[in-house]
């Protein structure tokens, strides 16, 4: 691994950035429905359309990635998330009146281009770059870390950005693009690749994948989504209670919206360093994060003080923190190498529909009053807990120690 650390701190560049150009719109996202005089479910679709058309063209950079390689799509995906934030930051510019609100939405429609074939494909180039197993858990980790990173200091670096300018964060965009560009250009060597599986095979070799592991698999996909709708849209309504209710702005609330966020980063990164390639242990950490955030929403719902609340949401984001790194790991080293950038691109993909989904489902639900809100967002939860124990069931061999540290073989999942 030592020496592919240059690699290493290359890829993990792309969702620190990626989720900078998103989740700073978070803490200014009430802003930006003052400046523009729009309402919080409109103000909401500049997270969703960018989800929106990821969510779509994931799949298809997954395939490309696997036929034609990695860097291939990953450069010019990240020109195209920069071209897009530079579209929506120069919005003022080029129009006015609600043709800003209109030029924003095209800006981040092609961010979500760009999105699409930039983090999504940075998953199975990992697992190509290291054979073993252990190795390949814990550089994930540091990639979903590097991602829970952007997450904490997205919140504190939009409302610093915003509360210069409003619509900075957007020019913020492109000049976090140009530094992972040259990155990924000058430090990243791809692993030399077979030739390209024929679109026919790939397509026979993709259904029988779904029809062995598809009982898993599904549930994988929608356990990721589901995180990433509970984390959008908690973080949604924190930012909105924070500012019309406490009356808190700029740094002060990105300060509060990152605590959260950090205990996310944390758990993240020592759940990566501590799975290995146990894939029994990777499964109860999913459990136990699950457990964690469905407990954290459930016990919101009775109180609305904000150090409750923030104390919750701290236990619910280290929750997420512990399953999004076992579940990456479950489908990467899941899946064979030939197929693997377009099945981690579909898990991708759910991830994005739970980013799209969260702020507007939690617009909706916040009028119908707080207790309302976070059962249903519990329940969503604890669906996942259930989805989790009854679908994923990873098997041991028989001269596996019952602690599953140590095994005689590597387990697979049925």
């Amino acid at each position: 691994m030592d020496n592919k650390k240059r690699d290493l701190f290359a890829l993990a560049s792309i969702p620190l950035i990626m989720t900078l150009g998103n989740s700073m719109l978070i803490p200014i996202l009430p802003q930006i429905s003052r400046e523009l005089d729009i309402s919080s479910l409109q103000v909401s679709m500049l997270i969703t359309v960018y989800g929106v058309i990821a969510i779509l063209l994931i799949p298809v950079a997954g395939y490309l990635s696997d036929r034609f390689g990695r860097k291939v799509i990953i450069i010019p995906s990240l020109i195209i998330a920069g071209v897009g934030g530079a579209v929506s930051g120069g919005a003022v510019w080029f129009t006015e009146g609600t043709g800003v609100y209109w030029v924003i939405l095209i800006g981040r429609f092609l961010q979500g281009i760009g999105a699409a074939g930039a983090f999504p494909i940075v998953l199975p180039l990992v697992g190509d770059m290291f054979e073993d197993d252990t190795t390949v858990s814990h550089s994930l980790g540091i990639i979903e870390t590097s991602n829970t990173v952007g997450k904490v200091l997205s919140p504190i670096l939009g409302a610093l950005l915003g509360a210069w300018i409003w619509y900075i964060p957007f020019l913020a965009i492109p000049v976090l693009c140009l530094i992972s560009l040259v990155l990924v250009i000058f430090l990243v060597q791809e692993p030399e690749r077979k030739k390209p599986m024929p679109l026919k095979d790939c397509i026979r070799s993709i259904k029988e994948v779904f029809k062995e592991k598809g009982r898993w698999l599904y549930a994988i996909f929608a356990i990721g989504g589901i995180c990433m709708f509970l984390l959008f849209g908690v973080l949604f309504y924190l930012s909105e209670v924070l500012e019309k209710k406490h009356h808190l702005n700029g740094i002060v609330k990105g300060l509060v919206l990152a605590i959260p966020l950090a205990a996310l980063c944390l758990a993240s990164y020592f759940t990566g360093k501590k799975i290995g390639d146990n894939k029994i242990l990777m499964k109860w950490c999913g459990v136990i994060g699950l457990v964690m955030s469905t407990a954290a929403l459930f016990g919101i719902s009775f109180f609305s003080n904000i150090f409750y609340v923030t104390c919750c949401l701290i236990v619910c984001g280290a929750g997420i923190g512990i399953v999004l790194p076992s579940s990456d790991a479950l489908i990467t080293e899941g899946v064979e190498k030939e197929l693997r950038g377009t099945i981690t691109s579909i898990y991708s993909s759910m991830r994005f529909i739970g980013v799209s989904l969260g702020p507007p489902i939690m617009s909706l639900l916040m009028g119908a009053g707080h207790m309302v809100m976070f059962i249903c967002f519990a329940g969503v939860s604890l669906a996942a807990v259930v989805l989790i124990l009854l679908m994923v069931q990873p098997e041991s061999t028989k001269g596996e120690r019952g602690d599953g540290l140590k095994k005689a073989k590597q387990p697979r999942l049925s």
